[in-house]
């Protein structure tokens, strides 16, 4: 078959990006006219010599640290829009910093009136964000950024990824075949799914006919596929993808349920070169040293109230595991009754009964985990990385979990992708889900990955329910 660029299509774009770019547009026109109505020369003078270029690039960063550019806050508008007041002003305390460093540093420097600035900055960028999303919401509302998406099979593993990456964003075309397995009896019900039955050669007229995006292969048994007929939809420009290499890049976690050895081994990732890892200590080692200094303003009160509190010991250590199986001895705060694990090792739970009143403060404001920042400077574990076990449960996960094992090919981490995307949990089935948002940090680890989960842990510290969506 000839290839036909007629046929040829492109992929729709991301919602995130397109509302990042809205946002981009909004403050690169509003920045300049709150500028000049301040009255104090040119704009473009005023911020060369008054240092304020990082305002509009702080608002994007805290905008981006909440969480508003996930998909659960794409989809929630009005919650999202509830939000922006709180980016806007972490974003103006940080950007008053910046301001009051320049003008320590350049004494000669222009003085603007932070007042007006603050102020006309908070109802301005709350407005311009407000809008990004509204427009971004009548744009969803009218489909424009629905990708249609052909499924070449409708069983088990359809539904399946249906569950993973959700359906707000596509219309789902599935291709159903008793070659391929059984067909699942909840698929085709929802709004923007349809289901038809596959022939012997209509794969590719199915594709055009429906003007998918994108064609991925998920069907329950592939004895009955036809290759070459899927070979004849990629020649005509339909880019065809395993459902495991779609749920990875749409949910950005590694589906545990339908795993494949021969994909994890085959497909791409686990580059670990020696100036990533160099460039990943170099952050480790200066992101502990600042958070030490600047934490004991926190830490020091808090330690003295554990004291105060019953008696018992101010640090908590616990041997856990970290990379290459090796074990150390975390620090915390200690969070827990003294006589917590006097009957042996135990799941910790939400509202376990063991920890304190104070406790749970410290372990709702992450104060209780400052400690470890010197487990990352010893280099026991990093700033990002999976959650450390303990080696009482590493057995005995492994054994219930495949490739459990595999979550040590680096080291624990203080924060990680699967502790802001999954919520708190303490069972087989978490540490099975959590699995799957470690092994694809793991698989697609990078210095710029590490600095996105960074930021984004803020979210999880201020909502610490909104962990879980994206």
């Amino acid at each position: 078959m000839q290839w036909d660029d007629n046929v040829r299509r492109l992929r729709a774009p991301r919602t995130g990006a397109a509302l990042f770019a809205l946002d981009v547009v909004l403050l690169a026109g509003f920045w300049p006219v709150l500028l000049a109505l301040l009255d104090e020369g040119p704009w473009w003078a005023l911020v060369g010599e008054a240092g304020l270029a990082p305002y509009p690039v702080l608002q994007l960063i805290l905008l981006y640290a909440l969480g508003l550019y996930r998909r659960d806050a794409i989809l929630g508008t009005r919650g999202a829009i509830a939000r922006l007041p709180l980016a806007t002003g972490l974003a103006l305390v940080a950007a008053a910093a910046v301001q009051w460093g320049w003008e320590a540093l350049v004494p000669a420097g222009r003085r603007v009136d932070l007042t007006h600035l603050w102020a006309g900055a908070a109802v301005g960028f709350t407005i311009c964000g407000a809008l990004a999303r509204l427009a971004l919401h009548a744009l969803l509302h009218r489909g424009v950024f629905r990708r249609r998406i052909m499924v070449v099979g409708a069983g088990e593993r359809a539904a399946q990824l249906v569950a993973m990456v959700g359906e707000a964003q596509f219309d789902l075309l599935f291709v159903h075949d008793k070659a391929l397995g059984m067909r699942h009896p909840e698929l085709g019900r929802a709004a923007g799914q349809t289901v038809v039955v596959a022939t012997e050669d209509n794969y590719l007229a199915l594709a055009v006919a429906h003007d998918v995006d994108q064609i991925v292969v998920a069907p329950d048994e592939r004895r009955g596929m036809k290759l070459e007929k899927l070979l004849d939809c990629k020649k005509a420009g339909f880019p065809v993808v395993q459902h495991l290499a779609f749920i990875e890049h749409e949910a950005r976690r590694v589906d545990l349920a339908w795993m494949e050895l021969g994909w994890f081994l085959y497909s791409d990732g686990f580059r670990f070169g020696p100036m990533d890892r160099m460039l990943k200590r170099a952050m480790d080692v200066t992101v502990s040293l600042l958070g030490l200094v600047f934490g004991a303003f926190l830490l020091v009160p808090a330690a003295i109230a554990v004291k105060l509190q019953d008696g018992g010991p101010i640090l908590y250590a616990q041997t856990r595991v970290t990379q290459g199986g090796r074990q150390f001895r975390i620090l915390k705060l200690r969070t827990m009754r003294v006589d917590a694990e006097k009957a042996g090792a135990q799941w910790a739970a939400a509202g376990d009964a063991r920890v304190t009143k104070f406790g749970r403060f410290l372990r709702h404001t992450r104060i209780d985990e400052i400690p470890q920042l010197i487990n990352v400077l010893r280099g026991d574990m990093a700033l990002v990385g999976p959650r450390p076990e303990r080696p009482e449960f590493i057995g005995e996960l492994s054994e219930k979990i495949p490739l459990f094992g595999e979550r040590l090919a680096v080291k624990a981490g203080l924060t990680g992708w699967a502790q802001i995307n999954y919520p708190y949990g303490a069972t087989i089935e978490d540490a099975r889900a959590k699995l799957g948002y470690d092994l694809y940090y793991v698989k697609n680890f990078s210095v710029l990955f590490d600095l996105l989960i960074i930021v984004q842990t803020l979210r999880v510290v201020l909502f610490p329910g909104a962990a879980g969506a994206r």
